[in-house]
């Protein structure tokens, strides 16, 4: 008898983002295994991204996605694809991005995840909180998806 749910990956990366915002938010968790070195360099490229971007420069920001990228601003809002469309979406607020403070990162395989504050200067938004899900393929971000934790409107 064949099961009547498909998993797709839509599906893995929202139940993935759910478990690791869970795991994220525990007190005492238990260490991971060590990285491997493709795991290094995943979570290595998701860190310097992250670090790009108070730079407030458009093209250093867009030179770790693929070109097939795809992201999602938040679980509310569908993904954007491709990687001008993705840029145009980073444009509308990078340059309000103060910085992106990573506190946690995990990575396993092509997948990096880490739990993020997000400062933000000017705009409606002073700060997110959040878990951000990367899928990384041949040195490239592939998909990036954010799940927030708390939003901060000051």
């Amino acid at each position: 008898m064949k099961p009547t749910t498909s998993f797709t990956r839509r599906k893995a990366l929202t139940a993935t983002g759910t478990a690791m915002t869970a795991a994220l938010a525990l007190p005492g968790r238990v260490n991971a295994a060590d990285w491997n070195n493709t795991e290094k360099a995943n979570a290595q490229i998701v860190t310097d991204f992250c670090a790009a971007w108070p730079s407030h420069n458009l093209d250093k920001v867009m030179s770790f996605f693929a070109g097939n990228a795809a992201y999602r601003v938040s679980e509310t809002q569908e993904p954007v694809k491709g990687k001008e469309a993705v840029s145009e979406r980073i444009k509308s607020f990078l340059d309000r991005v103060k910085e992106f403070e990573v506190l946690d990162t995990l990575a396993k395989g092509p997948m990096v995840f880490n739990e993020r504050i997000d400062h933000f200067t000017g705009g409606p938004l002073k700060s997110w909180h959040g878990v951000g899900v990367f899928f990384l393929k041949e040195g490239k971000i592939v998909e990036w998806y954010d799940y927030t934790i708390a939003l901060d409107r000051g």
